[in-house]
C-alpha cells in the first residue's frame, strides 16, 4: 500500500455487482472506493450504508457515492460493471450494441480522469467489451484486463468440491476461452490436492461438470429471472484488484489481448495471466492438446464475432 495513503478503487456501476465489489474490497481493506452511478442516489445510499458496515466488520476504509465522474481521479484502479445484465433467454452477445455504448462513454472518463489506473472489465459481452475499451482508451494492452476465467473457474472448483464432497479449497483448476458457451474448462488441469481430478471421477461425471460451468452463468439468470449472478463475479473481481494491488504475481485464469500467444492475435480471451502491479505482466502458454488448441481457437472466433459486430455498429 502507498506509504501515508490508502489505494484507490473505481467502481463503475452501482448495480448488484458493483456494489458487491465495493462490500468485498472494503471486507478486505485493499483501500478506499468510489461507487459511480448516473442513477443519482443510488451510488450515494449504498456508499453510506457500506462504510456504516465498517465498525461492525473491522474496516477502516470509506467509500464514497458519485453521479460525477471527477471524483474517480487518481484511481488506482476502475472496476467497470455498468451496463445491461443479461435476462431469460438472452445470450452475452445480446448486449453488444447496448453495453458496447455505455463501454464507450465510460472510457472516455477513464481516460480524461484516471489515465494511470489498470482497469478490469466485467460488462458483458465481457471479451468483446474488454477489447472496445482497449481500442478507446490506447493502453498497453497489460492495463486493461477482464474478468472471466477467474469466476469461471470458480464455478468449476464448486461443482469438482460437490461432487465429490471435499473442502473447495482443495481444488485448483483452470478454464480458458470466451465469458460464455464456447468457453474451454481443462479437465487435465485440475487437481484436488494434487491429484488429478480425472483419477478422482468418471469421463461421464466430469463432462457433466465442465458442461454445467459453461452453462454456470445461464442457470443463475434462469433462477433469478430478473437478474444475473453477481456474488461470485464480484469475489473474482475482489480477488484481482487484491494481486493487482498488492503486486501477488498470481496466475490466474482472465481476458487478456494477445498478440501471438496460442496462435491468436488481436483479441481478447481468456488465458492463464501473472498479474501484479502493472495488470497482466505475463501470459502463461500451457501445452494444450489439439482438441483443447481447437476449442480455445472457436472460443476466440466467437469473439471475434462480437467485435465485428462493434465495427458494423460503428462503435470501432
Amino acid at each position: 500500500m502507498p506509504v501515508g495513503k490508502r489505494f484507490k478503487i473505481a467502481c463503475i456501476g452501482a448495480g448488484n455487482v458493483g456494489a458487491t465489489v465495493a462490500q468485498y474490497c472494503l471486507d478486505m481493506q485493499l483501500g478506499d472506493v468510489v461507487l459511480f452511478d448516473i442513477v443519482d442516489g443510488l451510488p450515494q445510499g449504498k456508499a453510506l450504508d457500506l462504510t456504516q458496515a465498517g465498525p461492525v466488520r473491522g474496516y477502516s476504509c470509506v467509500a464514497t457515492g458519485t453521479n460525477d465522474y471527477r471524483d474517480i481521479a487518481g484511481s488506482n484502479i476502475c472496476v467497470v460493471t455498468a451496463g445491461l445484465p443479461r435476462k431469460p433467454g438472452m445470450s452475452r452477445d445480446d448486449l453488444v450494441e447496448k453495453n458496447g455504448t455505455i463501454v464507450a462513454e465510460i472510457c472516455e472518463n477513464i481516460l480524461r480522469y484516471a489515465p494511470e489506473s489498470v482497469v478490469i472489465f466485467v460488462t458483458n459481452p465481457l471479451d468483446v467489451m474488454a477489447y472496445l475499451a482497449l481500442k478507446k482508451l490506447g493502453y498497453p494492452p497489460r492495463k486493461v484486463v477482464g474478468m472471466a476465467g477467474t469466476l469461471d473457474s470458480a464455478r468449476l472448483r464448486s461443482f469438482v468440491a460437490g461432487e465429490l464432497g471435499v473442502s473447495m479449497k482443495n481444488v485448483d483448476t483452470m478454464v480458458l476461452g470466451s465469458h460464455g458457451d464456447e468457453m474451454v474448462p481443462l479437465p487435465a488441469y485440475t487437481t484436488v490436492s494434487g491429484v488429478p481430478v480425472t483419477q478422482l471421477l468418471p469421463e461421464d461425471k466430469i463432462e457433466a461438470i465442465v458442461e454445467r460451468t459453461r452453462k454456470g452463468g445461464g442457470e443463475i439468470v434462469a433462477l433469478l429471472k430478473t437478474g444475473s449472478a453477481y456474488y461470485a463475479p464480484a469475489a473474482s473481481v475482489a480477488r484481482m484488484v487484491q494481486c493487482i494491488l498488492n503486486d501477488e504475481r498470481q496466475i490466474l485464469p482472465c481476458s487478456a489481448f494477445l498478440t501471438g500467444q496460442y496462435g491468436l492475435k488481436d483479441v481478447f480471451v481468456g488465458v492463464p495471466v501473472r498479474l501484479g502491479e502493472g495488470g497482466v505482466e505475463e501470459i502463461i502458454e500451457l501445452d494444450l492438446t489439439s482438441a483443447q488448441m481447437e476449442a480455445l481457437h472457436n472460443s476466440a472466433a466467437a469473439v471475434r464475432e462480437g467485435i465485428q459486430s462493434l465495427k458494423n455498429l460503428g462503435l470501432l
